[in-house]
């Protein structure tokens, strides 16, 4: 009973894992997008960045939806302010040892490989080394971790958070050039 209220009224500050990922998998959110979200998304901190920032993800979602992204040109593109915007790349992805590991503490990363595919790591910040502190400027940290590996290719879409260490950009075989949409959303605590 408690977790339907808190559905209702909006706020996502106490939902249980439970009913997060039943509500990430229930699709609602996605109003007609055609994407995946990655199956080991982190739903309690999805549930609760969404419902405390519905109109900014809607927008985002909106973006997704509506944007001919095989089109779209490389470079920053507006979606709401400095709430919400993206960035895309067609570029090169790197050699495993040149890949990076970070994390972002002002921005959600939306990551989504439009042509191509690329490895994606990931691991929780608390499982990590830090190898260069966070830098208000750059709105990153780096680390050195052993993490889950994904492969991104078109029709899934990943979610990095403050507590998600990532290292993207990972060279698969066969793939030599990936055109990339990387949509950052203000953390909202």
């Amino acid at each position: 009973m408690e977790n339907t209220a808190i559905a209702q009224t909006g706020t996502g500050n106490n939902v249980n894992p439970k009913t997060a990922r039943e509500w990430a998998q229930s699709n609602k959110w996605k109003n007609g997008l055609k994407l995946s979200l990655y199956k080991h998304v982190n739903a309690v901190e999805f549930y609760k960045q969404y419902h405390n920032n519905k109109a900014v993800w809607d927008k985002v979602f909106s973006y997704l939806r509506e944007q001919n992204l095989d089109t779209l040109s490389a470079g920053k593109h507006p979606i709401d302010g400095e709430n919400a915007y993206a960035s895309i790349t067609e570029a090169p992805s790197k050699e495993l040892d040149k890949a990076g590991w970070e994390s972002h503490r002002k921005y959600i990363d939306l990551q989504y490989v439009i042509k191509g595919k690329e490895r994606i790591d990931v691991i929780d910040i608390n499982k990590a080394t830090i190898t260069k502190p966070y830098s208000e400027t750059s709105d990153a940290a780096n680390y050195t971790a052993e993490g889950a590996s994904y492969i991104a290719e078109p029709g899934t879409f990943f979610l990095f958070f403050p507590q998600d260490v990532h290292r993207p950009n990972i060279k698969i075989e066969g793939y030599d050039v990936v055109k990339k949409l990387v949509i950052k959303i203000k953390v909202v605590n």
